[in-house]
């Protein structure tokens, strides 16, 4: 006799994903869909498995709405390293950069430098594997690939503008499309708004820079559009219901302000908006009131508007200079727009660079990302054993030299050996707290597969949670702990319009045991593990006794902290999932 369920979780502290009251209740699943959800025992008769939850938690699968997997999930469709932290669904197609529309040497050129996974590695990957040009046929692809998580998209500006008017025009300032090129652009975001993209995502920040030989060191194609043609793609967005994922400048804040005048609805549908994003930055602390501000009055005035937020403090690793942040400031930005070691090398020990760079580290009042502050940054690693644990200033002072001309010695001595790192943002717990609380903020921004050597926010749930549960146990609570749930499930897929994040009777099974009793550890602790089929390490977290049990459209895919060995070779656990 068939057993009736495929799986019973039994005796949970159960979160349905809509902030609603959790109770201890037992789940059924039949067929990737939650069957029965009760608090009366279910026979262990009526099931192929049953898993004990007692004293643990049992949650939906978490989104993560900010990742750059684009490339990674062509050949790595597991995504496991998100996958092992409870993440079940994963949004592509960030940033301007997805890649779909332009061909295989521009998406990968546009996306290398600025993710920093190297092009040696992508470029291959797309050449083999890139048979499709227009979102239908990329939806029908990622249709037949064993994905492990569920994956939903952004049609990314900078690829569709490159597949319309070629890499060249694309990153011109003398060239903006014509009518004909416009048009195509129209017809390829209304593809992919009908095969249920979740809306357009765009780039403001000139920082992020072209790889390749052809445009190298060109600021990303969405950078050159004028706003008229950003306006008139959303005019789409808003048409459909979806959302606009934008970065304004660093450097010119007020540039929000077109953001928002888009968003606004007072005499049509508001568009849904949601910028990258709100941080309690060193280096520019009163930048965090005037996000506030702008998200509040935005959806006082009827917008739909939502910062993206890190829930946790935001620490960046280098590799001598080559870090991103270093593009907001001119001496940075001529150093990162050298290949050559020897050439770089030679400007770094030139009298009147220095004199730049240190003008621009002297610096304090113009708006920025990093803090400026070679006191704030930890070496790590370096040939000479005797510098690893102490800051840049420590080793000037001791050296009777200027900081700056300090890092650059350094940095000519040993190159990409000396590593060091630093946090730039979030290091507020109070303004944290404070940050992640706003009902309207997204709880994301992960970056999950980039800056493979720089940062690590593969957990991020587990860290929103942890800041949530500590502040509870302190008597102090940012907000119950099913909000907190809610946050990282059947909020943003709400708001994008998905089928997740949620487990009540009929919903589609992923599912989520975990250990409350391992947020007693270190979340931003960082360790090193093989990027599958990169022949890279990268940089990840690993939380061990946390958690317990993934299943994703019931399927388990990871047993007793364990990856199934099934996961991302065999379909039946992930979906493309459209929105709307």
């Amino acid at each position: 006799m068939m057993a009736q369920y495929d799986v019973i979780i039994e005796g949970g502290r159960y979160f349905d994903g809509t902030g609603a009251p959790s109770s201890i209740r037992n789940l059924a699943i039949k067929d990737g869909r939650i069957a029965q959800v009760t608090a009366e025992p279910i026979s262990h008769a009526e099931a192929d498995r049953v898993i004990d939850a007692s004293g643990r938690w049992v949650t939906p699968g978490f989104l993560d709405t900010h990742t750059h997997y684009d490339a990674e999930l062509l050949v790595s469709p597991s995504l496991s390293e998100s996958v092992r932290h409870g993440v079940t669904t994963v949004l592509v197609g960030s940033c301007s950069l997805s890649m779909i529309c332009s061909d295989y040497e521009d998406a990968s050129d546009i996306f290398t430098r600025v993710e920093t996974v190297p092009r040696e590695r992508v470029l291959p990957i797309l050449k083999t594997h890139k048979t499709w040009s227009t979102p239908k046929q990329w939806a029908d692809y990622v249709k037949q690939v064993p994905l492990g998580p569920n994956v939903i998209s952004f049609l990314g500006h900078s690829d569709l503008r490159v597949g319309v008017m070629g890499l060249s025009r694309a990153t011109s300032r003398d060239v903006q499309p014509s009518e004909e090129e416009m048009q195509a652009m129209e017809a390829l975001l209304k593809e992919a708004l009908d095969e249920g993209f979740l809306g357009l995502s765009t780039m403001c920040l000139k920082w992020d820079k072209v790889d390749g030989d052809r445009e190298w060191s060109k600021s990303l194609p969405s950078t050159y559009a004028h706003w008229k043609e950003i306006a008139r793609l959303n005019k789409l967005v808003r048409q459909y219901g979806r959302a606009h994922q934008g970065a304004p400048n660093a450097a010119t804040p007020l540039q929000i302000l077109q953001y928002v005048r888009e968003c606004l609805g007072w005499l049509r549908r508001p568009l849904k908006t949601t910028l990258i994003s709100q941080m309690d930055l060193k280096g520019s602390a009163y930048l965090t009131n005037l996000t506030k501000m702008t998200s509040r009055i935005t959806n006082a005035l009827r917008g739909d508007f939502r910062w993206q937020v890190l829930p946790t403090p935001f620490t960046v690793y280098a590799d001598g200079i080559d870090v991103v942040f270093f593009e907001e400031f001119g001496a940075g930005e001529m150093a990162l727009d050298l290949k050559d070691a020897v050439e770089r090398n030679e400007l770094l020990k030139d009298e009147k660079y220095r004199r730049e760079f240190r003008r621009f580290y002297g610096e304090k009042l113009s708006p920025r990302v990093w803090q400026r502050d070679f006191g704030d940054a930890m070496i790590i690693d370096c040939p000479d054993a005797s510098l690893i644990g102490k800051n840049f200033e420590e080793v000037a002072r001791a050296r009777g030299v200027h900081v700056v001309d300090l890092f650059l010695d350094l940095v000519v001595e040993f190159g990409k050996k000396i590593r060091w790192y630093t946090t730039v943002g979030n290091h507020r717990k109070p303004v944290l707290k404070r940050m992640v609380k706003d009902p309207r903020a997204l709880i994301t921004f992960s970056d999950a597969g980039a800056h493979i050597r720089n940062m690590a926010f593969y957990n991020l749930p587990l860290r929103m949670l942890k800041l949530v549960q500590e502040s509870i146990d302190e008597g102090d609570p940012v907000m119950t702990m099913e909000q907190a749930v809610y946050r990282l499930t059947g909020d943003q897929a709400d708001w994008f319009g998905v089928a997740a994040g949620k487990i009540r009777e009929g919903d589609r099974a992923d599912v989520v045991v975990l250990d409350p009793a391992g947020f007693d550890q270190n979340l931003e602790a960082v360790s090193w593990a093989d990027m599958e089929n990169f022949d890279l390490k990268r940089l990840v977290n690993r939380n061990p006794g946390i958690v317990k049990t993934v299943l994703i459209n019931g399927k388990v895919a990871v047993d007793d902290e364990q990856l199934s060995p099934a996961l991302g070779r065999e379909t039946g656990f992930g979906a493309f999932l459209p929105a709307g």
